[in-house]
């Protein structure tokens, strides 16, 4: 299986929201190599088993202990060959009520994979009130399946019954694009997209965050706009994959986007020009001496600011690089900035919270049968006693929730702007053996107070003035003046 952040979401230079749509691994420790998880023998050893029942609850925690944990999964399906078809043939000698081994076509083979990735790792094992194998039967039976796009129409329609618009199937050239998707620069419009969770299956494409200086945010695109259409295409005939695509594009070019604003009023067509967005995930600056405006007795003082924009496999070494450099030069308190950041890999969003947070629970995960599970903080903070304000908006989702809530809940630092974008679930992905994909909904994000985070974000502790920039100069002139906004407590 390969977790996302998606996020959701899919990070869009453009890309689909949700590199958080990476697989998981979860146990009461860190991601590897962020923490442990369980050896991927655990994993094939099952798959290689699976005309035996294997207990729901021992399947399904090892499945969303490979999605938390963002290792890829490919590998396993890759090394065992037809390991999933043959498991699938044995199933179905078991269970019965469908056509013999002997009867099963390549393409009801590739349906069959999909289905069983849903039956063992979705995380509603009420299948959203439908009977999951009278569903299997059904498709089997009644739908005809003479090539693999028909394959692929009946995987699709069977994921419409969850009304989950994470749980998605990719095509070949999705999963590719999707796999490929953590560059460190792409070219696009700068946008990161996903879905509103509230909404089901039938919710618009919604922008998560617009990366800094990209040529949406120039175009004033906010947090919660929703796009309705794509060069005249309409956004609810697409997939989240093929919207990125079109997003996506060859430097220079133009695409024309249909937005509806967040705060109301006619929807309005803007023209953007791709550009090359370099995905640079943390910035910082020290900035001194601060105005008492700040708050917290902070005047005359040295603040260290670090923007953390995303969460890439360069994110936690960036981070600690910064907070060693800022702790070096005499920091005496330190903002830590996530408004746009719509998350991406999970464990650097885990590894980031232990930089700050010495020893306590940084989140927990639930999935339907309320097993929790959870990454603890392991005594290796650098900065765990100064002031900490944590900026936030409605861009803020996934990873950067997880990473908000854990300060927020261990008292670590005080939670400075918008209530967060709600994006709280785990996706992990599994390959099917034609190079297709399906992306799982596997388990829900808490905090480490047991709040939910999807489709409920993050509550501020205190609003931030308008106008506080993001670019450390700019941030730096500011709170450095008369004009400083309250930051702590």
């Amino acid at each position: 299986m390969t977790s996302c952040c998606m996020a959701s979401p899919v990070a869009i230079g453009s890309a689909a929201a949700g590199h958080h749509l990476r697989p998981a691994r979860c146990c009461r420790a860190s991601p590897p190599p962020l923490g442990r998880s369980r050896p991927s023998s655990f994993i094939s050893s099952r798959l290689s088993n699976a005309g035996n029942r294997i207990p729901a609850r021992e399947s399904h925690r090892g499945l969303i202990a490979a999605a938390a944990a963002g290792e890829s999964m490919a590998r396993v399906v890759k090394q065992s060959g037809a390991l999933l078809g043959s498991a699938v043939m044995s199933t179905l000698l078991v269970l019965g009520g469908v056509p013999s081994a002997e009867a099963v076509t390549e393409n009801q083979l590739i349906f069959l994979e999909a289905w069983r990735a849903v039956d063992r790792a979705y995380v509603d094992k009420t299948f959203n009130g439908n009977s999951w194998f009278r569903i299997r039967e059904q498709t089997l039976k009644k739908v005809d399946m003479p090539n693999r796009a028909a394959a692929y129409d009946a995987i699709r329609d069977l994921l419409k019954r969850l009304d989950d618009p994470f749980t998605r199937f990719l095509d070949p050239e999705q999963f590719l694009a999707l796999s490929s998707g953590t560059k460190g620069a792409v070219t696009g419009v700068g946008l990161e997209v996903g879905y509103d969770a509230s909404e089901g299956a039938d919710s618009g494409l919604v922008v998560v965050a617009p990366a800094d200086g990209g040529p949406a945010d120039r175009a004033g695109i906010q947090p919660k706009d929703v796009i309705l259409g794509i060069d005249g295409k309409d956004t609810k005939e697409m997939t989240l994959y093929q919207a990125a695509d079109m997003l996506q594009g060859a430097e220079g070019s133009e695409v024309q986007l249909l937005v509806q604003p967040v705060a109301g009023g006619a929807p309005r067509t803007v023209t953007l020009t791709r550009a090359l967005i370099k995905l640079n995930p943390v910035s910082y600056a020290m900035c001194g001496p601060v105005d008492a405006g700040v708050g917290s007795g902070a005047e005359g003082g040295r603040l260290g600011y670090i923007k953390v924009a995303t969460f890439n496999k360069n994110t936690y070494a960036a981070t600690q690089q910064a907070l060693l450099k800022l702790k070096e030069e005499g920091a005496e308190r330190y903002v830590l900035d996530l408004r746009n950041n719509g998350g991406g890999l999970f464990p650097a969003g885990v590894q980031v919270a232990k930089l700050f947070i010495r020893a306590g629970d940084i989140v927990l995960i639930a999935d339907s049968d309320g097993i929790r599970d959870s990454y603890s903080a392991d005594f290796t903070a650098i900065e765990d006693k100064k002031p900490l304000s944590v900026l936030v908006n409605k861009g803020t989702a996934s990873a950067a929730e997880v990473l908000t809530g854990a300060l927020q809940d261990n008292k670590r630092g005080v939670v400075v702007g918008e209530k967060t974008f709600g994006k709280g679930i785990i996706q992990t992905i599994v390959p099917l053996s034609d190079g297709s994909a399906v992306a799982v909904t596997v388990a829900a994000y808490q905090t480490p107070n047991e709040v939910s985070i999807n489709k409920v974000g993050i509550t501020p502790d205190l609003p931030l003035q308008d106008g506080v920039p993001t670019s450390p100069e700019a941030f730096c002139k500011l709170v450095e003046s008369k004009d400083a906004p309250k930051l702590y407590q």
